[in-house]
């Protein structure tokens, strides 16, 4: 379970603001549409798993993945900037939204990408990054990925008890209100391919 007290109370959060960040909806990779309305016939879902530069990279490079996105979800500030989330005064973590055509990458796969790409295991921080905003998450667009999601989760959970690890500490709920960061941060280790990304696995590897 996540320690709900180290998140901040919506009663203490920041305000933020009505007016959303302005960015182009066009994925810098793809061209396809970040924004909803989404193509028709695309699934999608949202991913917290620390900083959002590396975990987006995870997923653009998974074929069938169309589109993706960074910005902050689970908490109450209404469209908090990146300087708000990383304050921990928003109770957002980063996340990546990621777009996918079921025809081709099913969930599961995604949901592997999600288990082997990051240490769920560490509560308010991820590696070095430390604070609820690098907490982990999976934000699920229907009931069925929420099923698979949960299922997963017991599984690696069992790999994860077998080498030493704690209990997996991943939020997995229904999504719910999902802000986009500003153009900067959007597909960021593509313009900066020598920017950061503290990502590490912990070994494990999901069928």
């Amino acid at each position: 379970m996540l320690k709900t007290k180290d998140i901040i109370s919506r009663e203490d959060s920041l305000p933020g603001r009505s007016q959303a960040v302005q960015l182009d909806p066009k994925n810098f990779l793809t061209s396809e549409s970040m924004c909803p309305p989404f193509v028709s016939g695309r699934n999608w879902c949202y991913f917290a798993m620390g900083c959002f530069w590396g975990a987006e990279r995870r997923f653009w490079l998974q074929p069938g993945v169309t589109a993706t996105a960074v910005g902050y979800i689970g908490g109450y500030t209404e469209n908090p900037s990146y300087e708000e989330t990383c304050s921990g005064l928003t109770g957002h973590t980063e996340a990546v939204l990621v777009i996918y055509d079921p025809t081709v990458i099913e969930f599961n796969q995604l949901l592997s990408v999600f288990w082997e790409s990051h240490d769920p295991t560490q509560g308010m921080r991820q590696g070095n990054d430390r604070g609820s905003q690098y907490r982990s998450g999976i934000y699920c667009s229907s009931d069925t990925q929420l099923a698979q999601a949960l299922k997963t989760k017991s599984i690696v959970q069992q790999q994860l008890s077998s080498l030493g690890f704690p209990s997996i500490t991943s939020e997995i709920v229904l999504a719910i209100k999902f802000y986009y960061a500003d153009s900067y941060h959007q597909q960021y280790l593509a313009k900066n391919p020598n920017g950061y990304c503290g990502l590490r696995g912990t070994g494990i590897q999901c069928s």
